[in-house]
């Protein structure tokens, strides 16, 4: 039997069937208000229910194997970079470790988050291998688990995923500091990915369920963010009114065949794809089948859901992480952070002041912004002039422009040397090849092709930041044009100084 007190209730259904619910019990303003609530979020396509595919799909998400199938062939690769970082080539370019971590899975990752969502956790090798050890299993149903089994306190819940916001900009400043990514030296990789993995495990044994994934995995605020853009809704109810009647949750406890959901995410209350990491345990719990996998149209989940001031202080911080990593690229900030390393008699760059500083700056202009259209337009109420309502808002018009910021910094990347992946593999045999050095886009090509990626993602973020003030600060502001024309033209500032950036640095270098 499951332990109700860690949240994993027992099965109530024995063996699984399929099962219905009237759903007259609900009140009817209840079940007005769910509807009401989600209208705008609620994706229609369900892809479980698509002709010839549905059917496969539904297969493949009720077996066990599932997410094992994902997970198992990046862990390979992740194990094969620790190797080759510690034992190949001591030349970075020529090194498989570094050669598949930066040119090829940071650069891909991002434009599968923008599209897509939360794809790389349903394959991500370090919860995985920290899931696997703490239920005890690569993909069964066990009752026992590994560890303490302790839930994060309340107080740092709350703020979502700041801390791993907070663990991202840690790690890329110790990427910067040792130049691990330049690439530096192979061995600087393996230790990185061998300390992002002590960590998951550390953290898995620790607290229950997915709790690193949800709140302290360095890569999660960036993916959790920019994949709101994406076209995977995630798993959601086919009927709301279903999960309200529902006395047992199991998506949320725990069934016969799945897991309560590992991200905590309750499908009957999802309104965004944030927080969903694709595991499917919610479908296979469900003893209604009342769960799909939802696709839904680019932006739904960065226009229409409840907006989070946690959320809205992880893009500012994201904003401002990805400006320093182009002004550290220009001849004023090398003279500041020359001048802070004398001073201070820190080594070399980054100085970890002007590093924060720059982060914070950059998020403290939004806030002052944020600050001056509470008090600058004229509010219905007195509750209108909240700070994180229309702070909040603004920041979630943003998520566009940065991730598209975040593309363009990793395209040099792919383009300039993703051609050394199969010369370092070759080089594992001891071989050497002429072509290692092709550049897939010319320079000049390459940089005209980033100031189109950020042009998009402001065209993007205008629209977004005009459909989102338009909703979201009508019920604020006596004057709603004109809280959405401030809000409008600060994003075609930021993006016109975002290209200003690149041309000074000439991104492609």
């Amino acid at each position: 039997m499951l332990d109700k007190s860690k949240n994993e209730g027992p099965p109530t259904v024995n063996p699984p069937v399929k099962l219905t619910l009237p759903v007259s019990r609900v009140r009817t303003a209840q079940r007005d208000g769910l509807n009401e609530r989600f209208s705008g979020s609620d994706a229609k396509l369900d892809l479980t229910r698509l002709p010839g595919f549905g059917p496969i799909l539904e297969r493949m998400l009720k077996s066990r194997r599932f997410q094992f199938y994902f997970i198992l062939p990046t862990q390979i690769i992740f194990w094969l970079v620790v190797i080759s970082g510690i034992f190949g080539t001591l030349e970075p370019s020529q090194n498989f470790g570094t050669a598949i971590t930066w040119y090829i899975w940071f650069a891909l990752m991002f434009p599968a988050t923008i599209l897509i969502g939360r794809a790389w956790c349903l394959a991500c090798p370090f919860g995985g291998l920290g899931e696997w050890l703490q239920r005890r299993s690569l993909w069964q149903r066990t009752q026992k688990k590994l560890g303490l089994g302790l839930k994060m306190p309340q107080q740092l819940a709350e703020y979502g995923l700041l801390m791993s916001a907070g663990v991202f900009i840690i790690l890329s400043w110790l990427e910067e500091f040792f130049n691990i990514a330049g690439p530096g030296a192979p061995i600087l990789t393996s230790i990185m990915v061998l300390g992002i993995i002590a960590f998951a495990l550390i953290t898995f044994l620790v607290f229950e369920r997915r709790t690193f994934c949800r709140y302290l995995c360095p890569l999660s605020s960036l993916i959790g963010s920019n994949g709101s853009t994406g076209m995977i809704a995630g798993f959601r109810p086919r009927d709301r009114e279903v999960c309200l009647n529902c006395q047992t949750k199991e998506c949320m406890r725990g069934g016969t065949e799945g897991y309560g959901c590992p991200w905590y995410t309750y499908p009957a209350t999802a309104d965004t794809n944030t927080y969903c990491g694709l595991c499917s345990e919610c479908y296979k719990a469900c003893p209604y089948e009342n769960i799909g996998v939802y696709a839904q149209k680019p932006l739904t989940s960065v226009i229409t859901p409840k907006k989070r001031t946690s959320m809205a202080w992880v893009i500012g911080a994201l904003l401002g992480l990805v400006i320093f990593q182009q002004w550290n690229a220009l001849p004023s900030y090398a003279a500041v952070d020359n001048w802070l390393n004398s001073v201070m008699h820190f080594p070399h760059y980054p100085n970890p002041v002007d590093y924060l500083l720059t982060i914070g700056a950059v998020a403290g202009i939004f806030v002052v912004i944020a600050f001056l259209l509470s008090r600058s337009i004229s509010v219905k109420t007195k509750t209108a002039r909240s700070f994180g309502n229309w702070f909040a808002p603004l920041m979630y018009g943003l998520i566009p422009l940065v991730g598209a910021d975040f593309l363009a910094r990793v395209m040099p990347k792919f383009f300039n040397h993703a051609a050394r992946l199969p010369s370092s593999i070759i080089g594992i045999f001891g071989k050497q090849v002429s072509w290692a050095d092709f550049h897939i886009l010319p320079n000049n090509w390459l940089v005209r092709l980033q100031y189109l990626v950020i042009v998009i993602g402001t065209a993007v973020a205008v629209y977004a930041t005009s459909k989102i003030t338009g909703k979201d600060y009508k019920e604020l502001a006596q004057n709603s044009k004109l809280a959405r024309i401030v809000p409008v033209a600060v994003v075609v500032l930021l993006g016109a100084g975002m290209i200003a950036l690149y041309y000074f640095m000439n991104g492609a270098e």
